[in-house]
């Protein structure tokens, strides 16, 4: 909406984090909810009719994490991608590279990048033979009706390669964010003449917003606060990664953070007044909308209607039988005490690891476990992230502290009930970057200081030794140090299997036809008692 010749409004909108997420129910019960590009497309279209000075990004994670990414992905790749799809209608003006859009490879990648008519950016993700930006440009412009150019710059958060497939990313180099930006924002107010920048880094932050102190290990993971106190020349930071829910201002720089998988949009509103020196920004709004309440766009949900009836079909696909009970219940107690699912996840790991021992995690609070008549929706409703197998050898001491840095995981609350560590809820929930560990016993006394809670951890009847080897199965993310476990980094790879967890969980299945559900309480976790180091 121009309020006047001299003066003018521009609307900058940002979602983040869709992994994968556009029709507003759930694939593990069809339950309805409030998230997915379909109800956020009401909401831009809305937008957009009161203000046509609108700007439109998606800030990365964008291709995996929903059933119906993973068919179109690893079943059904005829068609564009549906995400895509949704995209072009919506007519984005850009898109940013995540971590996870290298997941399913760079031919995906690629083809998706080819299949979008909007460019992605990442300006920091560069070939090594030439140091050119890998996807296209690193930088887009959008000049608006009444002449106000705005520029946007991609970034990625550099730590993809602790995580990813070295397969996945070759050729491939992750610059700083920091020093990247330095150089396009610069570049983009002095060469381009833009009169708004806006950084959308998919990357969040390492510090607290308000007095600036450390949130987190200072890995490079996350450098927005960086960003707003050293880049100057920024006016908007759209943010990712970490799945936070943020509309503020950090050091002059309107900063957002639209949370996961559609639940907001993120809207920033600047008002600019034009001089003889040009359009400058006096003022800036940042808000997030929530779609609860919002209806769904009929288009898009019409536009997914094919995509949506194969994968509903893949979903329902019988694929064995459970002989027990494997149903999460209470994902908290799954935790606390050996569960079956948890184990049957270690007799995969270990039988195509070819190990004695696996460490593992539950994934998410909302995991329904297996039922009686097991189908893919059980499967990949688990099992969600599309993580592979790898078997390394660690030592004993690697052992302990991996099983020290777990039991931080927990908390002792007044009344003596274990609960959920807060730096495994926020910024971030982390549920996931708790591992369980089968083929060893081990006891977690959360009663003692961080760092001393592992207080009985034997193998075979006998106590670990320090110095010894042992060769473990995880999934590549682990392996590689993800999660906060360093004491995984470089160590001697085995095996590196290259099939997806979840495919190799229903082969599993589907040549037994019938696996048992039980456990054999290997390991416990207590807010007391005596010392049982010297028990076998």
């Amino acid at each position: 909406m121009n309020i006047g010749h001299n003066s003018c409004k521009v609307t900058i909108l940002a979602t983040s984090d869709l992994h994968g997420a556009v029709m507003p129910w759930s694939y593990a019960d069809h339950s309805l909810q409030h998230s997915g590009l379909a109800k956020l497309a009401t909401l831009i279209h809305s937008i957009r009719s009161s203000n046509p000075t609108t700007v439109l990004i998606d800030n990365g994670d964008l291709i995996q994490g929903t059933p119906l990414s993973y068919v179109h992905a690893r079943i059904e790749r005829e068609s564009i991608h549906p995400l895509v799809k949704c995209m072009n209608v919506l007519q984005y003006d850009a898109g940013v590279i995540g971590n996870h859009e290298f997941n399913y490879g760079l031919d995906v990648l690629k083809e998706v990048v080819k299949q979008s008519s909007f460019p992605w950016l990442s300006a920091n993700t560069v070939n090594k033979k030439d140091n050119r930006p890998s996807f296209g440009p690193p930088y887009f412009v959008k000049t608006l009706a009444n002449g106000i150019r705005v520029g946007i710059v991609g970034l990625t958060t550099q730590y993809v390669p602790h995580w990813e497939l070295p397969s996945h990313i070759e050729g491939l180099e992750f610059k700083d964010a920091v020093a990247t930006a330095h150089y396009w924002v610069q570049y983009l107010r002095e060469q381009e003449q833009v009169d708004i920048v806006v950084a959308s880094y998919h990357g969040g932050f390492e510090r607290d917003m308000v007095t600036g102190e450390m949130t987190e290990e200072d890995t490079g993971e996350n450098q927005g606060y960086q960003l707003c106190k050293q880049v100057k020349g920024i006016d908007v930071l759209i943010t990712g990664h970490q799945h936070r829910k943020i509309a503020a201002e950090v050091h002059g720089v309107a900063v957002v953070q639209p949370g996961v998988q559609g639940s907001h949009l993120a809207q920033i509103d600047l008002e600019l007044e034009r001089s003889s020196e040009g359009w400058r920004v006096v003022d800036k709004r940042t808000e997030l909308l929530g779609v609860e309440g919002v209806c769904a766009d009929l288009d898009i949900i019409e536009l997914m209607r094919p995509y949506e009836i194969k994968t509903q079909r893949w979903l329902d696909k019988p694929i064995g039988t459970l002989n027990g009970d494997m149903r999460i219940l209470d994902a908290m107690q799954a935790r606390i005490e050996e569960h079956p699912f948890i184990e049957f996840i270690h007799a995969v790991q270990m039988h195509y690891g070819g190990t004695r021992i696996s460490c593992t995690s539950l994934f998410d609070n909302n995991s329904p476990g297996f039922s009686t008549n097991i189908t893919m929706r059980e499967v990949v409703s688990n099992y969600i992230y599309p993580n592979t197998l790898r078997v390394i050898r660690i030592t004993g001491q690697n052992m302990k502290d991996a099983l020290e840095q777990s039991a931080r995981y927990f908390k002792l609350a007044d009344d003596g009930e274990i609960t959920v560590n807060d730096s495994f809820l926020y910024p971030k929930s982390q549920h996931y970057n708790y591992d369980m560990w089968e083929g060893i016993e081990y006891e977690l006394n959360i009663s003692k200081p961080e760092g001393q809670r592992v207080t009985r951890l034997y193998v075979d009847g006998a106590p670990v030794q320090m110095e010894a080897h042992y060769d473990v199965a995880m999934n590549n993310y682990r392996a590689g140090g993800g999660g906060s476990y360093p004491m995984f980094v470089n160590k001697p790879i085995l095996k590196d299997i290259p099939t997806e967890m979840a495919e190799l969980i229903v082969t599993y299945i589907m040549e037994r036809g019938t696996i048992e559900g039980g456990v054999n309480h290997n390991w416990c976790v207590v807010n007391k008692g005596v010392d049982t180091t010297d028990r076998a």
